[in-house]
């Protein structure tokens, strides 16, 4: 057992006018849907958008408001969706845009919004654009996208390297010009500097907003003002004032949720991007809780250890930041990332009291907090054991790029193991029957072998399960608004294996406490805190209302506590 005696100070409640500031979405829950991962209707093997309306009850029960619908546009699928050739039509693999529509309106009568995703620093390189733009130099499309002439020795025209491995810029051998691709060859970027690439896809967005979606997830959105000649991909000069530009145009108009997925911003860059009067976006995805337990150098593939005191410096960092002004995303993984149980919890035996800890240390912090598919059954990552069963191109590309460095299979194979983006595409459990009863045909991607234990069907029928917990979570949100807008304080901020902090608001206040080890604690309560009593909202072992002196804490026991006035 481990004894630690931590302080506390006064906690505020000064909202500062942030009440006025209220938002619709503010007191909801989204949860991510990979289609491609999620139900498949036909037998195919792949998710699609039938699938999805087939568990819009389910998703009602878990009570989220909004779904944030990866990539289903017209597609050749080099990344998964993520390389779109038509914004207005939908993958034949998915569905039709007559379901697209279905979707939107059946979720709305369950008060549920859809969030679609949209990439705009690139399409694929089957999209008309770029076809017409490979045609000559004069076509109208050319400057589209972003053109350089060969270098001097006739090479690349720099050494730009792209995210998925190799060089940034392919060569055109019609023209003799290179195009710069931040991601796969097929995925060219759009040149943001053209005044007719905002037209063009301002007005698709304003497309898709009368179709009465309730926003738009913005993928990499942080790339789109890059200076390429300087090599300045991310927060370039003009990136914010392209974001000002787009809400005026499109969904500013009305009262449209948005997020943006931002690797390089700073809690600086997120009071820009969604401060209040910023007029730019309601939130952003930052990663710095991620990153941090990446090698500084291999990056995702060589993966630090967990460690408690520099994840909760940069949670409350963020949560300190962005107080008063701007909205945080709270989450622990998506589709991009390994399964949250599998990273900061643990996926054995104490599997199930560590995904419900996450799960209450997520939703009790400030923010709107976002759920993974099969996260609220706490689904685990994947172990495949040969390179050839993963799907990923960023891991495909990569294994070969690092093995040919000199990097060993082993080595490769436990970063993907980690770290790579499969763990979270692997097909939704459903129940224990063949391929988790996601297809009746052959899965695109295997399927996880441990579904026969985890899966939604054994969720439901368990009272006690991760996903009642989860349901749990997202009622009391909608119920208690000191979840929403209470302020943070952190409290036993130097212990080593706990996480707690205070949610204050008027005269409620929420003591949420977080042990994130498997082992058997003595938390010594500080001695403001001794004998604070109120109602336990949630907890992953028995309820607790009263603190004593001392607590015992089981491993990876969590709790909230509304203390009473």
């Amino acid at each position: 057992m481990t004894r630690f005696v931590g302080r506390i100070s006064a906690a505020s409640s000064d909202k500062k006018g942030e009440k006025s500031g209220k938002k619709w979405w503010h007191n909801a829950v989204v949860y991510q849907i990979y289609p491609r991962s999620f139900m498949d209707s036909n037998g195919d093997g792949i998710g699609d958008i039938n699938g999805i309306i087939s568990k819009l009850d389910y998703l009602q029960q878990l009570g989220i408001n909004l779904i944030w619908l990866s990539p289903v546009y017209r597609s050749p699928m080099d990344d998964n969706g993520y390389d779109i050739s038509d914004y207005e039509d939908i993958a034949a693999e998915f569905g039709s845009m007559a379901q697209m529509e279905s979707l939107i309106a059946q979720a709305k009568q369950r008060d549920i919004h859809i969030l679609m995703d949209l990439v705009v620093n690139h399409t694929s390189d089957e999209h008309p654009w770029f076809i017409e733009a490979l045609k000559s130099k004069d076509n109208p499309y050319r400057d589209y996208y972003i053109w350089r002439k060969p270098a001097a020795d006739g090479g690349q025209p720099n050494d730009f390297h792209s995210y998925f491995g190799g060089s940034g810029w392919a060569f055109d051998e019609a023209s003799g010009e290179y195009y710069l691709h931040q991601f796969s060859v097929r995925q060219p970027d759009l040149n943001w500097e053209n005044p007719r690439v905002h037209g063009e896809v301002h007005a698709m967005m304003n497309r898709w907003l009368a179709k009465g979606i309730g926003g738009f997830r913005m993928d990499v959105i942080d790339l789109i003002g890059k200076e390429v000649d300087a090599q300045i991909m991310a927060n370039g000069k003009n990136l914010h004032a392209l974001i000002r530009q787009m809400n005026r145009a499109t969904f500013g108009k009305g009262d449209a949720v948005t997020v943006g997925e931002a690797w390089s911003a700073t809690p600086a860059d997120a009071l820009l991007y969604s401060g209040v009067e910023r007029e730019e976006l309601s939130m952003v995805f930052q990663f710095d809780h991620i990153k941090q337990f990446w090698d500084e150098h291999a990056g995702k593939w060589r993966s630090k250890p967990f460690e408690l005191a520099s994840f909760k410096a940069v949670i409350e960092k963020w949560q300190t930041a962005l107080a008063h002004q701007g909205w945080n995303s709270l989450f622990w993984s998506n589709h991009d990332l390994p399964r949250a149980v599998s990273k900061f919890g643990d996926e054995g035996e104490f599997r199930v009291a560590s995904a419900k800890m996450l799960a209450t240390a997520l939703h009790c912090l400030k923010g709107t907090p976002y759920i993974y598919q099969g996260e609220e059954i706490g689904m685990t990552n994947v172990r495949y054991e040969t390179i050839d069963e993963y799907r990923d191109i960023e891991s495909l590309n990569l294994y070969q790029e690092r093995l040919a460095e000199g990097v060993s299979h082993e080595e490769m194979m436990q970063g993907i193991h980690a770290n790579g983006r499969d763990n979270a595409r692997t097909p939704m459990q459903w129940d224990d029957s063949p391929n988790a009863g996601f297809t009746t045909g052959t899965p695109w991607i295997t399927v996880n072998p441990n579904y026969r234990e985890i899966n939604v069907a054994a969720a439901l029928a368990e009272p006690d399960s991760i996903l009642w917990h989860y349901q749990k979570l997202v009622a009391l949100r909608k119920q208690y608004p000191v979840l929403v807008y209470g302020d943070f304080q952190p409290v036993l901020r130097e212990h080593p294996q706990v996480f707690a902090w205070l949610r204050a608001l008027d005269s409620e206040r929420l003591l949420v406490i977080n042990n994130f080890t498997a082992e058997h604690l003595t938390l010594d309560i500080p001695h403001q805190m001794q004998n604070w009593h109120g109602e336990c909202l949630i907890s992953n072992y028995a309820p607790r209302d009263r603190l004593a002196v001392s607590i015992e804490l089981q491993p990876y026991e969590s709790f909230a506590l509304l203390i009473g006035r």
